[in-house]
């Protein structure tokens, strides 16, 4: 996902007043640890008026009927995470509602992080790399490694 493509996505949101956090690593860059990556992953609150207005914002983006798949009931069930392609586009859009029992939309930390005149709310350092460090994922453990020396965090 280039960094227009990200942004074209979170100003939509803002628009559309979509309940969202950016984590993962589009959220790491935000927070100046850059590393690659090809999708952007959005943490949401799980009801039906917030993911009718995800759905409204990818709808002012994607002109794809599959974007009506996108449910709040599937988001808060057993698998509380949704990949969307957009058509023609080489990135997903992973939609997360909660991971595990250990993190759920309502405890996310978050601050406003200006990109190019867009105001973008993402998880704190602090947040992701508490995320990241318990994981069994090699890249997470590399990650809470680049945000403990990057901010001087600590267990």
């Amino acid at each position: 996902m280039t960094f227009d493509q990200a942004l074209r996505l979170l100003a939509a949101l803002e628009r559309e007043g979509v309940a969202y956090v950016m984590i993962g690593s589009m959220a790491m860059a935000a927070n100046a640890v850059v590393r690659a990556t090809r999708d952007i992953d959005l943490m949401v609150a799980a009801n039906d008026d917030n993911i009718a207005r995800l759905r409204r914002a990818l709808r002012t983006l994607y002109d794809d009927p599959d974007i009506d798949q996108i449910r709040a009931d599937d988001l808060a069930g057993d698998y509380p995470a949704v990949q969307y392609w957009p058509p023609g586009e080489n990135y997903s859009i992973d939609i997360i509602s909660r991971l595990g029992s250990a993190f759920v939309y309502d405890d996310v930390e978050w601050h406003w992080v200006d990109i190019e005149g867009h105001r973008v709310k993402v998880a704190t350092p602090a947040m992701l790399y508490r995320m990241k460090r318990d994981t069994l994922r090699a890249q997470d453990h590399a990650d809470a490694a680049a945000l403990k020396r990057r901010f001087g965090l600590g267990d």
